[in-house]
């Protein structure tokens, strides 16, 4: 029997580890290219269930990547999970939604990575790479049809030029015809097209020195925000039905230049990293009919980030890894609201209503059709860092023990300028009497900034019983920055509007409310990896607990005009996970995973808006949620799949027929911090087959929830609509692959 270790397909010249992943003390899974393709996943969002207690809910738009592990996540603002790709990193969750086309192998590591990568990857760390050109020669093209009026073609040319020098170029096309329908047009919200390319080149100049450039680019025009009302006391469901038109675009470039230099002792990496991001969200913010409140956002972001990294050759009893990094970030977003026709009728209501008790007779009238509110802010970060992890094996001179120390000292510096203002022009009479035309006015105007200061560290203690089984336990520190919220001031500005308060620079209460402060973690933490039968079964597990304090949670605003970030006192996570793989013949192979997460707040005194007092200020009324389960952190997770590959002879213009089925299950998910809204438990059941004709095609029948499950992905409450929404889940859909290999 043959047995082939994935991590042993490719070798990737990571600059921070010394060692193969399942040798180290940490949880991981591991995907080939193989595995990518079989499970058909084309972007982040199709890990979801693949991994133990990853959960990545698929709603909103590519705008919107809240990622989940061991119920740690974010929904909005920093991210709680690292991501990288070919060894940049992707400091915006608006970059992570990106198409997979070139993708050889993804890795992605649970519980705290601070102490080797920083800031925002205190839940864990997914690690992208893409092909080598010097590992694959050839042009790649895929073509796919697929129910839902879904259409996509790729194409990447791989070519050796030499020794030294090799390089791929490529590029994507995807069409999504959409699932869902608004009611209000009778047209597809969720349709879109995305197309982009990627370069990649490799130059060795010498035996010892190589230097890596990569270069991708990615536009995505799509419609989005398929939410329909949900009652929650009912459990009644009305499909989306709203009259303005939502969607997202955005513009992606990422550059990177790794450089790597290979000494007799150690190895010296630089990675110099450049992103662009532009985009423009539209939505419907009351999701009715109603002309009520519109949302646009428009982000300019430039990020430039470098990394400096020393480590050891392997084989050394005492294997080290030292470096610098550090990062600047240009962010701009202009979020105007936009008040329509219906809401202004509803204000002139309200104002009517008032003016009736008035003991002089007065007629106010709204002069404006609908009201804009603009709003600029510019959010400048940058941040620097020092690391180092040392491993020494053969501790106290045993065979198979070792010790890992890690320490990681970060700097933050983040800062805000912020300009929102709305104007709303009125016409009075008194008596009978007209008065000069006027206007309410508010402004807010100011600037604030903010120093984080974190040190992270590790400690891990490994036993060998050989290469390929250990015991490990571990203890980390996680970190996830602080920042500000900038959704809130919507809320201010309406009520200062009616009172009138006019221009108001650096407001005390405004500085303070738009602050959350940085999310802290401790992670305890044991598991093994074994390889047992000859390598016939892989088994990963591990049992973790983790204390949470200040954790991040994403809130919508009493008004429903747009969400915040508000901190939890104290939470715990706790859970266990588990992976399997077994090759049971040459041809027949099962893996299954399972991880389970029991994530509860343990002290949160939240604040709910109760009114306004007569200086305009809100009241806020303390609602207790200790004891709740943390919201998008699923109880369990769960995948089992199979395949069977049957090898034709030589003769027959077939090569081999492959079937694989898999089924994966999300636990039940509770939406709201009142746990009040809740998905209950489900599974989806997917299958493909495939077929190798020679050695240039390859034909795959897919079909994604075959049994098409009804299931719910994203809620939330909008007290703007008095009214709670919901995304549901993409029903059945099938389709067809065509790959040609040149």
């Amino acid at each position: 029997m043959k047995v082939i270790d994935i991590e042993e397909v490719t070798v990737y010249a990571s600059p921070k580890e010394n060692r193969k992943l399942r040798q180290q003390p940490l949880s991981v899974s591991l995907f080939s290219k193989n595995d990518l393709q079989r499970n058909r996943i084309l972007s982040m969002k199709d890990l979801t269930s693949l991994v133990p207690n990853l959960f990545i809910p698929d709603y909103g738009s590519k705008l919107t990547s809240s990622i989940y592990i061991r119920g740690i996540g974010s929904r909005i603002n920093s991210s709680a999970i690292g991501v990288y790709v070919d060894n940049m990193p992707c400091y915006d969750k608006s970059a992570f939604d990106f198409d997979y086309a070139d993708i050889d192998r993804i890795d992605v590591l649970r519980g705290p990575q601070g102490t080797l990568f920083g800031r925002n990857s205190m839940g864990g760390l997914i690690n992208i790479h893409t092909k080598s050109p010097f590992n694959y020669t050839g042009t790649d093209l895929s073509l796919s049809a697929a129910t839902h009026n879904a259409y996509r073609a790729s194409f990447t040319h791989y070519h050796r030029v030499s020794n030294k020098l090799a390089f791929a170029a490529g590029g994507f096309y995807d069409h999504t015809g959409g699932f869902f329908t608004n009611q209000y047009n009778g047209k597809r919200i969720d349709r879109g097209n995305s197309v982009g390319g990627r370069m990649h080149t490799i130059y060795l100049p010498t035996d010892k020195w190589s230097i890596d450039l990569n270069m991708n680019y990615e536009y995505t025009d799509e419609g989005g925000y398929p939410y329909g009302a949900y009652n929650k006391l009912t459990g009644a469901y009305s499909t989306p039905d709203y009259n303005f038109k939502s969607g997202y675009y955005r513009n992606l470039l990422n550059i990177g230049i790794t450089s790597t230099y290979t000494a007799k002792h150690f190895v010296l990496t630089e990675v110099t990293s450049y992103q662009h991001l532009r985009d423009r969200m539209a939505l419907d913010q009351d999701f009715t009919e109603k002309d009520l409140y519109t949302m646009f956002q428009r982000q300019k972001q430039n990020t430039l980030s470098e990394e400096i990294t020393l480590k050891s050759r392997e084989n050394t009893r005492w294997q080290w890894t030292t470096g610098v990094s550090g990062f600047y970030q240009w962010l701009t977003n202009n979020t105007p609201l936009y008040f329509g026709k219906d809401f202004i009728s509803m204000l002139q209501g309200q104002m009517n209503a008032a003016m009736a008790h008035s003991p002089v007779p007065v007629a106010v009238k709204l002069t404006d059709k609908g009201m804009d509110v603009p709003g600029l802010f510019k959010t400048p970060t940058y941040g620097i860092a020092l690391f180092h992890q040392s491993t020494i094996n053969r501790l106290f001179g045993l065979e198979g023990l070792s010790t890992t120390l890690g320490i990681r000292l970060d700097y933050e510096k983040a800062k805000i300028n912020y300009d929102t203002q709305a104007i709303m022009n009125y016409s009075m009479s008194m008596n009978g009497q007209a008065l000069p035309p006027a206007s309410y006015s508010a402004e807010y105007i100011g600037n604030q900034s903010r120093n984080y200061t974190q040190l992270l560290p590790k400690f891990a203690l490994k036993y060998d019983f050989d290469q390929a089984n250990n015991i490990y336990a571990q203890v980390s520190r996680g970190y996830r920055s602080g920042g500000y919220n900038i959704q809130m001031l919507s809320d201010y500005l309406q009520n200062a509007l009616q009172k009138n308060f006019g221009k108001v620079e650096n407001d005390v209460e405004i500085n303070q409310a738009m602050r959350y402060k940085p999310e802290y973690s401790w992670n305890y933490e044991v598991g093994s990896h074994l390889t047992l039968f000859d390598g016939v079964l892989m088994a990963d597990m591990s049992a973790f607990y983790m204390r949470i304090h200040n954790q991040q949670v994403a809130k919508f605003a009493d008004s429903g005009l747009g969400r915040y970030t508000a901190n939890a006192g104290k939470s715990r996570s706790c859970g266990v996970e588990l992976t399997l793989r077994a090759n049971i013949t040459d041809n027949w192979s099962v893996d299954a995973n399972y991880g389970y997460t029991h994530a509860t707040f343990k002290e949160y005194l939240s604040n709910t808006k109760g009114g306004y007092d007569n200086t305009g200020k809100p009241l806020l009324v303390p609602v207790d949620y200790s004891g709740k389960y943390v919201p998008f952190a699923p109880r369990q997770t769960y995948s089992i799949g199979t395949q069977y590959v049957l090898h034709m002879a030589e003769r027959f213009l077939v090569k081999n027929i492959t079937f694989h089925a898999d089924y994966s299950g999300i636990g039940r998910t509770y939406w709201t911090e009142a746990n009040d809204v809740y998905q209950r438990a489900y599974g989806l059941f997917n299958a493909r087959l495939s077929v190798q004709v020679g050695k240039l095609l390859q034909v795959d029948l897919w079909g994604r929830n075959l049994l098409n499950k009804d299931y719910a992905v994203f809620y939330f409450d909008s007290s703007s609509a008095n009214a709670g929404f919901m995304q549901k889940g993409r029903p059945t859909q099938g389709g067809i692959d065509l790959r040609f290999k040149f």
